[in-house]
């Protein structure tokens, strides 16, 4: 498959404000890309787009203020920046929350809430999307899943189906796409020290400090920079790949859930034991 040349083009970013999502902004950026950069925070969205003006004027930067559940919303932004953007060949999926919680602590709003995030808000922008690409001689798609759309832990049940349905999305639409000029690829981190789990959402049936301290537990197992992270994803999509792993967790336990695909919990339930403790009351 032939090499995508990002330079010169556009790539669209979904959570480009913070993370990762930044990181990849500031690094194509850098190499001359011209950049939609998509998020529904407003002030960090500005504060990026400033930051890579005043850097790289010959890039052009247009930021998109979207919630990605309003369906209406995605596609209008969608159109204004295929308008904006006549050469676009990429698109990298990084918006994303996490929830803590266990299936009697959540409720079926909260679970909806983080799939209509994950999912459906990848599934929208990439739908709404995929005119311009597939007008581009070539295109890639990069969606984010996780090292949780290898393998499903306890504690983290929305969190998981939404990334496995990532996984699914993006490998059906994979196989659609074949023969055409796009491309679709997905991305597994594991522990990458971009703020998520610390920033992101829990049950309302936890303890507040219960659920502060099962997120540090989880965010002290990150050992990915998020600018490493970054390099790797930009790779992945230069190169058009179908499934890059993102850190050392990640290889081990997709070759262990390989290994052992009914008992790979056994593994990792130890280590995660801390990270999925929402019911122990905090000292």
């Amino acid at each position: 498959m032939k090499h995508l040349d990002l330079t010169g083009s556009t790539t669209v970013i979904t959570g480009a404000a913070n993370g990762m999502g930044a990181d990849i902004a500031r690094l194509l950026a850098g190499r001359g890309t011209h950049l939609a950069l998509i998020d529904h925070d407003a002030a960090a969205l500005a504060t990026i787009a400033a930051e890579l003006a005043a850097e790289l004027a010959d890039v052009h930067v247009t930021t998109h203020v979207v919630d990605l559940r309003d369906d209406e919303a995605v596609f209008a932004a969608a159109a204004s920046i295929a308008e904006g953007h006549p050469r676009i060949n990429a698109l990298i999926t990084c918006a994303g929350s996490s929830m803590l919680g266990d299936i009697d602590q959540l409720t079926m709003e909260e679970m909806r809430w983080l799939t209509d995030v994950n999912l459906w808000g990848t599934v929208s922008i990439t739908k709404a999307l995929l005119p311009a690409l597939r007008a581009a001689p070539a295109a890639h798609i990069t969606h984010l899943a996780s090292v949780y759309a290898l393998a499903a832990p306890a504690g983290r049940i929305p969190y998981a189906v939404s990334k496995f349905a990532v996984r699914a999305f993006s490998e059906a639409l994979r196989h659609e796409l074949e023969g055409t000029s796009v491309s679709v690829g997905a991305v597994y981190p594991a522990g990458v020290r971009t703020g998520i789990i610390l920033h992101g959402r829990y049950a309302a049936a936890i303890d507040p400090a219960v659920a502060a301290h099962a997120a540090a537990a989880q965010a002290r197992m990150y050992h990915t920079e998020p600018a490493d992270a970054a390099a790797r994803i930009v790779r992945a999509t230069e190169r058009r790949s179908a499934r890059t792993m993102v850190g050392r967790e990640a290889r081990l336990i997709d070759v262990l859930t390989r290994v052992a695909p009914s008992s790979y919990w056994r593994v990792m339930r130890r280590p995660l034991r801390a990270a999925i403790d929402t019911t122990t009351p905090a000292d």
